[in-house]
């Protein structure tokens, strides 16, 4: 297995964090903030199956909005699009977005045991493209999808269907970071964050 951290380090991208308050919204109020990556806020919601996520980056607008996302069981649902709701520090607007509740990866089981597949196929195939600078993320990406590790079909298909996101929003893969690879309650690995802009 990689050392993840030194991996994003490389990349550039270790502790990167959105640094803004979570924008005032009347769905807001009150509620707990969860988690915080480079450009969502994610905070509790009333029913404990759902979260609000607010997002800044277009990439995560374009995977959780655009009638041409990728679907089915290692995506996330989103059931709700509130609209924007203020602007981030980096000149983004900020959505707020009604989504499945996810959870981390828990070392030793089925879903981690695939994650950590797609990881290290992932980083090999960025090592080898490294030379191509800003493109070897999409690159690797494409190529491991062709050839993907020993994982379950459905997360094959899952993986292609990023690829083919990718490449047409014009956005870069991060599936290096944990953060971006969740499970639902049953175990379902999903691509939770997997893409950013440059």
């Amino acid at each position: 297995m990689i050392d993840l951290a030194e991996a994003r380090a490389r990349l550039g991208r270790i502790g990167l964090r959105l640094p803004d308050p979570v924008p005032a919204h009347a769905l807001l109020a009150g509620l707990r903030e969860i988690g915080r990556g480079e450009y969502s806020i994610v905070l509790e919601h009333p029913d404990p199956e759902r979260v609000y996520k607010v997002v800044s980056s277009p990439a995560d607008l374009f995977l959780y909005t655009a009638d041409d996302r990728p679907r089915g069981p290692h995506f996330p649902v989103v059931y709700a699009h509130h609209g924007v709701i203020g602007r981030a520090a980096s000149g983004y607007p900020f959505h707020l977005l009604e989504m499945e509740r996810l959870y981390p990866l828990q070392d030793g089981t089925p879903a981690a045991d695939q994650a950590a597949l797609l990881i290290d196929a992932y980083w090999s195939a960025c090592v080898q493209r490294a030379q191509l600078g800003g493109d070897m993320g999409r690159i690797a990406l494409y190529h491991v999808s062709l050839a993907p590790p020993a994982i379950g079909e459905s997360l094959k298909l899952a993986l292609r269907a990023l690829s083919d996101f990718v490449e047409e929003y014009q956005v870069l893969p991060d599936i290096l970071n944990a953060d971006n690879i969740m499970v639902r309650r049953d175990g379902t690995l999903v691509f939770s964050d997997p893409v950013f802009i440059a």
